[in-house]
């Protein structure tokens, strides 16, 4: 089994973004506790509120893309449909050109769709990572986890936990047994212990007698049902257990008549799948493909089948993994929601034609400017060729060349356009006079 140990992530980027992410999670919780109210249902609520507020910026940037190429992609239909059995090299460079000159018309860009994407990938990958372990991140939540860990260390070593049949505390011990000084084996049981279920968490404090440990003058854990410990305190959430998945929240309220954790443990994976619709139908949705472009019509039932089965796959996901997961689903969606409400208003009050109109002068520029630089590059291109076929031929005639340069230069720089004395013209003019009379004797 692949083991995700509790330290924080080290992954180049992802691990950058969820070590700020969880500065993020950590103040929201501490707030919480100052004000009296350590929950880790509402520090998710919150940090999701937060999280897509500063991803704000980057939202609009896409849904504006999006608004654009709507009424971009006819345009780029009519060029492709001209240029449909046309194959050669001179018919596809002057498609390109096309496509390129209405995509400078409406200002984006062929890959700006990827771009966010890319931006935001790394992003989603660090909130699940500081959601799913936030004792890694949340100062508070890791020192208490951390003192029934030092005393399962203290006891054996977590031999009990190593023979229990689970996998993970097993590959932790087996792994970082020998380097314990170091705090690995530490915040590999602490990680165990956040994965583990309510009745799992109970068994182990049985065990090693974890029921008397406190932190921050408070219980960590309680014997009892009734009563809470501080991790039940930060776990709980409108009688929800965070650390629970839905599926045994049902179980095991089913099995006592807790009707009421029922529904609430159903709730989260419904409302997980109702909000992410919604979110989906409030998007701008892409225009219906003409009839002769198959591949975009292909594309097109693709993306609304996906958007119909993404919905009802991550209410099956919730009904597995840890409720708080589910809540930051639930959370995640309400809020984009809202934002796209708000954004949809926004765009509806924007004249997108003035839009086009100011990409295209901007492009006439732009392109005015290109075809500037390229004849500059022409002139220059063309006096560096006369210049290197010039010292071509000093090359192929290398003393007369020379000769006559050196003349030219001296001849220049003497009055009457005679050489100077004693100069290598006037030498060679002596030479010269010297040869004649040689030869006229």
């Amino acid at each position: 089994m692949n083991l995700i140990l509790l330290t924080q992530n080290k992954t180049p980027i992802i691990g950058w973004i969820a070590k700020l992410l969880g500065l993020i999670m950590n103040a929201i919780f501490n707030i919480l506790d100052f004000i009296g109210l350590p929950n880790v249902g509402l520090a998710i609520i919150l940090f999701t509120i937060v999280v897509n507020l500063l991803m704000l910026p980057l939202t609009i940037r896409q849904q504006k893309f999006s608004k654009l190429s709507a009424k971009m992609n006819p345009e780029i239909q009519a060029i492709n449909a001209k240029y449909k059995n046309k194959k050669d090299n001179n018919s596809m460079m002057a498609q390109q050109q096309e496509i390129q000159a209405v995509y400078a018309k409406y200002g984006v860009s062929p890959s700006g769709s990827c771009v966010q994407l890319l931006i935001q990938m790394p992003i989603l990958f660090a909130l699940y990572r500081v959601i799913q372990s936030m004792p890694a991140y949340v100062t508070k939540i890791g020192d208490a986890f951390r003192v029934l860990a030092q005393k399962i260390v203290d006891v054996d070593g977590a031999a009990f936990l190593k023979n229990s049949g689970i996998d993970t505390i097993q590959t932790v011990v087996n792994t970082y047994g020998a380097s314990m000084q170091n705090g690995d084996l530490i915040n590999g049981i602490v990680d165990v212990l956040n994965r583990l279920s309510s009745d799992g968490l109970k068994t182990i404090g049985e065990h090693y007698d974890l029921f008397q440990l406190t932190y921050d003058n408070q219980l960590i854990l309680h014997s009892d049902n009734i009563s809470r410990g501080l991790i039940d305190t930060y776990n709980n959430f409108l009688g929800l257990n965070m650390g629970d998945s839905p599926m045994y929240l049902i179980r095991s309220a089913w099995a006592v008549g807790s009707w009421g954790i029922v529904i609430g443990a159903i709730l989260i994976p419904v409302l997980s799948a109702v909000t992410q619709w919604i979110n989906v139908k409030l998007m701008p949705q892409a225009p219906n493909s003409s009839n002769d472009d198959s591949a975009a019509a292909s594309a097109a039932s693709s993306m609304k089948m996906m958007n119909t089965i993404m919905p009802l796959f991550s209410a099956w996901l919730c009904f597995s993994f840890p409720s708080g997961l589910g809540l930051y689903w639930v959370a995640g969606s309400v809020v984009r929601s809202i934002q796209q409400v708000v954004i949809n208003k926004h765009f509806d009050k924007m004249d997108f034609e003035e839009i086009i109109k100011k990409n295209s002068a901007k492009s006439a520029k732009k392109i005015e400017k290109m075809k500037k630089n390229q004849e500059m590059i022409n002139a220059y291109a063309s006096m560096n060729t006369k210049n290197i076929q010039k010292r071509a031929n000093m090359y192929q005639n290398p003393a007369d060349d020379t000769e006559e340069s050196n003349s030219a230069s001296e001849r220049s720089n003497s009055p009457g356009g005679k050489p100077k004395p004693n100069s290598i013209a006037a030498k060679a003019n002596l030479v010269k006079e010297y040869n004649e009379r040689k030869n006229n004797s």
